[in-house]
């Protein structure tokens, strides 16, 4: 937890007054979250829009203004963790659920800065399973459709797990069904993003490509910045 408070730390200091911040979801954004909390208190004026139920409920708690995306539209930044990343900045996300409003916010705001212990760090994505979202209705062919797609490109042995929370099929915010896919290794983030987009049925994957403005790393040595190429 430690490293996690200390990333999440060095993430304050890219907040400015007046800007117009997203809120990650998850337990090192749910640090951020606390530390803008405390800067409120002490007089940055800042809007914020929150990326799941959670995250809306922990702001309102610790008295965060918040606002309908809606009505802010153009984000200023966006903090948020990450539960896989490589050196290009590529990540995985997702384990909470919230991939799809966590993407959407991503894409609305001029920068995203992810924060993570670097445990997260991997010179390639895949370790962590890859939640896919997917719409209810005929998920078993949309199931079909991914595991397809990822046999077409190389990935022969996938084998996608349909979420499950106390003992019912897991439901995200949207009311959709999350598969959890094991890659174990993905050579080519920006291809296979590419490929499960375009599968019907299919809401959302938890790879987010050419999104990340910096990537802050908390390890036993300290806190490093990693910017990506061509920003």
């Amino acid at each position: 937890m430690a490293l996690k408070r200390a990333a999440a730390a060095r993430a304050i200091d890219f907040v400015e007054p007046g800007m117009k911040v997203g809120l990650g979801s998850g337990s090192t954004a749910d640090f951020f979250t606390e530390f803008l909390a405390e800067r409120i208190r002490n007089g940055l004026k800042i809007t914020a829009t929150p990326t799941s139920e959670h995250t809306a409920e922990l702001a309102r708690k610790l008295a965060i203004p918040l606002a309908d995306l809606n009505d802010l539209e153009d984000l200023d930044l966006v903090v948020d963790g990450a539960d896989e990343a490589d050196f290009a900045l590529n990540l995985i996300k997702g384990g909470g659920g919230a991939l799809l409003r966590e993407k959407i916010v991503a894409a609305s705001a001029e920068r995203m800065i992810v924060i993570a212990d670097e445990s997260k760090l991997r010179p390639r994505l895949g370790r962590f399973p890859l939640p896919v979202e997917v719409l209810p209705f005929g998920h078993k062919t949309t199931l079909n459709r991914i595991i397809a797609a990822a046999a077409n490109l190389g990935h022969m042995e996938l084998v996608p797990v349909l979420r499950r929370a106390g003992g019912a099929v897991y439901r995200t915010d949207n009311g959709n069904f999350i598969y959890d896919c094991p890659f174990d290794e993905i050579n080519e983030p920006g291809t296979l993003a590419t490929e499960l987009s375009q599968i019907t049925g299919v809401v959302e994957h938890g790879l987010f490509c050419g999104m990340a403005w910096i990537l802050i790393v908390a390890g036993p040595e300290g806190v490093r910045l990693i910017e990506r190429a061509g920003v």
